[in-house]
Parts: structure tokens; C-alpha cells; sequence
């Protein structure tokens, strides 16, 4: 016998994940939009007026937010002015195909689009990255450096907000992560569906309380034309283990998922305990608990050839970062003094540019130098430079 439609007298094609409940393909549309809508305007997530970049990768998730923004903006007249933001991480086979999905999908949508890379802001692709410091880790370079992307994207754009296609499993797993690894901090924000407010630009994710396989569905239904290829630098993500525990607990209990967000939300820290404080980065300005960014550490990492420098408790690549500046510090300094010392003489003798013995002035040489001659009054300007880059002293792991 045909199961009816829970919501009308239609026959249903589908049970919904989140509720169980028996839906029409019509119906199951609308259940799925409302709840955005409800989502959007329970925490007054636009403003009239606003320009709202939506950060678009050409996957399931962002390509659906697009089309329902897209639709929910015109029903109920939000009156913001949407607009597409994608970050091209330099992942051959994977990111360059994606993005030919964002492009027709601005098409589709007649939406403005804007394109940001590694390479431009960084000067690395996420290629030459891996290929730098292997597959493990690299996802904390992407998290990390994909974040800021957006953030600089949305200004070049000059939008008021940035939305993302973070959805409840995405929240789920995160909150997950952040207590397997007592991250505290990052636990206490992790379930705010608006972050960011205190930095450059807020942050915002209507999708908070809609299941992926819901968003896999509607998308299927409507035919959205999307992404689906899995990046090929992430199966060895710490992430994946905690969306293979999550899905498990689905499986058994449908409302997991949404009861780990509200466990997420309802988390309290004693006094006693001491939080980061957000503040910025004294050198680029992005939002940061410490003096430097992580972005930034990263960046000092892979440029000096330290790829590790910045991950989890890397206490051997800060030694030889210390190590490093220690050297040029103290090559620094003997070839002041060595300079000064020569130039005593040489005014004591009456002698510019000789010394003493009256053989003719050998430059100082320099054990560190790459320059492939080991002159060091040529370096000394650059070591000069480099030591006032990063102080060792303010990185704080």
C-alpha cells in the first residue's frame, strides 16, 4: 500500500532523515526551505541593504545554500545582495574542476563571482605545499589558510557578511574534534552560528540545524548541478574519524547529531580557567589569540624550509627556528664588531681600506651564508630584515 504524504494527501517518495517523517517531493522542498528560513530570521543573520558573499566550492553544500538563499531572498524579500566567493587552493584534478561547477553555477544563478588562490595571497599552491611536508598535516595548512582567503576574498568585494555551507554534521564533528583534543577555546565558539564579529568581518552558517543527507537530497531532487569528488589530500584527515563516529551514532539514534550541537551550546567553562583572548596579528591584522597568527607561522614555516614549524607541539622545529636566528644574530654581530674594529685601525694608521700590515682588506666571512661567495657585509642588511620578521619569542604553541 502507497504511504501518504505526512503533510498533505500526495504519495511520499521520501522519509525525512532528521524526522522520520513521510514526504512528497513538494512538500519535503518546503519543509526544507522554512527551516532555513526559521534558521536565517530566529538570529537575525541578515541586515537590509547587506552584501552577502556566499563562500561557494562547487560541492553539494554550497551549491544548495546558493540556489535556497537565492530563493528565500526573493520570497521573502531579505533585501541583501548575494554574491559568490571562491578560494582556488592550487589542488590539480580536484580544485580546478570544482570550480568550472562555480562558474557555471554563477551562470545558473546570475550571481557576481570572485575567485581568490593560494598563490596570489601566499605565494604557495596547496600542490607545492604537500609536496613540501607530505600528506600528513596538510590539511591544517588548507583549514588555515583557506579561512583567511575568504576573509581578504570578502573584503576585495567589500561585503558586509560571509556565509558558509557548514552544516549540522560539519558542527557535530567539530564539537567532537575540539573535546577529543580539549581544545576549550575553540569548543566554546565552535556551535555559534555567527563568529568572526570581533575580526574583520562576521560569519554566519544557515545551514547550523539541516542534516547532510537532507542537503544530498534536495540537491538530487533538484537536479543542482554540483561537485562531488572528494579533494584527494583529505582521506588522512583527523576530521574523517570523527564523521565515521558520527555516522555511526546516526545510524542508532537519528537526533545525535543535533543533540551534540545543543551539548555544544550548553558547555560552560569555571572562572578559574583561563581562555585565549582574540586579539589581531601584529604582523598581517587577521583576527589571532596569539601575536602571531597561524597563518602567518605556517607561512615562516615553509618559507624558511621549516614546513613543520607551527603544527600541534613542534618543539624541535621552533629549536632549530631559534637556532637559525641565533646564528645570524651572532654573524651579525661579528661583523659589526669586526667592521668597527677595521675601521679603528684604519683611521688610527691614516689608512682608509688597508690594514695595519698594510695588505689589502679581506671582507668578512660568513658561515651561514647561501650567497655562494661568504660575504657577509653584503648580507648583512638582509639577516637585518629577516630578524625583524618573526621574533621567536612571540610564537606561542
Amino acid at each position: 500500500m502507497p504511504v501518504k504524504c505526512n503533510l498533505c494527501d500526495s504519495g511520499a517518495i521520501l522519509k525525512r532523515p532528521k524526522t522520520g517523517d513521510a514526504l512528497c517531493k513538494n512538500c519535503f522542498y518546503f519543509a526544507f526551505e522554512e527551516e532555513v528560513h526559521k534558521t536565517i530570521t530566529d538570529a537575525n543573520l541578515f541586515v537590509r541593504g547587506e552584501t552577502v558573499a556566499i563562500g561557494a566550492s562547487g560541492g553539494k553544500d554550497s551549491t544548495v545554500l546558493a540556489y535556497v538563499l537565492k530563493v528565500l531572498n526573493q520570497r521573502y524579500d531579505y533585501g541583501v545582495n548575494l554574491v559568490l566567493l571562491s578560494v582556488d587552493e592550487g589542488i590539480t584534478g580536484y580544485r580546478d574542476d570544482s570550480l568550472e561547477t562555480v562558474k557555471r553555477n554563477q551562470q545558473q544563478y546570475e550571481l557576481p563571482l570572485k575567485i581568490v588562490s593560494y598563490e596570489e595571497l601566499y605565494g604557495w599552491t596547496m600542490d607545492a605545499i604537500v609536496k613540501q611536508i607530505g600528506l600528513k598535516n596538510n590539511c591544517t595548512f588548507c583549514g588555515v589558510f583557506r579561512r583567511q582567503a575568504l576573509d581578504r576574498g570578502a573584503l576585495l568585494m567589500k561585503v558586509d557578511r560571509i556565509v558558509t555551507g557548514h552544516n549540522a554534521d560539519d558542527i557535530a564533528e567539530t564539537v567532537i574534534m575540539n573535546v577529543l583534543r580539549g581544545d576549550i577555546g575553540r569548543l566554546q565558539r565552535c556551535t555559534a552560528i555567527t563568529t568572526g564579529n570581533e575580526g574583520a568581518l562576521p560569519r554566519s552558517k544557515p545551514f547550523k540545524y539541516t542534516y547532510e543527507k537532507e542537503i544530498v537530497m534536495y540537491a538530487y531532487f533538484k537536479k543542482l548541478d554540483y561537485f562531488s569528488t572528494e579533494c584527494i589530500y583529505s582521506p588522512n584527515a583527523y576530521r574523517g574519524f570523527a564523521r565515521a563516529y558520527i555516522k555511526d551514532l546516526e545510524k542508532i539514534r537519528p537526533r545525535a547529531i543535533i543533540d551534540i550541537i545543543h551539548s555544544g551550546e550548553s558547555l560552560s567553562v569555571k572562572k578559574a580557567v583561563k581562555l585565549p583572548v582574540q586579539g589581531t596579528c601584529e604582523r598581517c591584522g587577521y583576527i589571532s589569540s596569539n601575536p602571531l597568527c597561524k597563518a602567518c607561522i605556517l607561512l615562516e614555516g615553509l618559507n624558511r624550509g621549516l614546513p613543520r614549524l607551527g603544527i600541534g607541539k613542534s618543539h624541535k622545529e621552533r629549536r632549530k627556528l631559534n637556532e637559525m636566528l641565533a646564528q645570524k644574530s651572532e654573524a651579525t654581530d661579528s661583523g659589526t664588531n669586526s667592521e668597527t674594529s677595521k675601521e679603528t685601525t684604519d683611521d688610527a694608521s691614516g689608512t682608509l681600506g688597508t690594514e695595519s700590515s698594510g695588505s689589502p682588506n679581506t671582507k668578512q666571512k660568513c658561515e651561514n651564508c647561501t650567497c655562494g661567495s661568504g660575504c657577509l657585509s653584503d648580507k648583512l642588511e638582509k639577516v637585518q630584515l629577516d630578524r625583524r620578521k618573526i621574533d621567536p619569542a612571540m610564537i606561542d604553541f
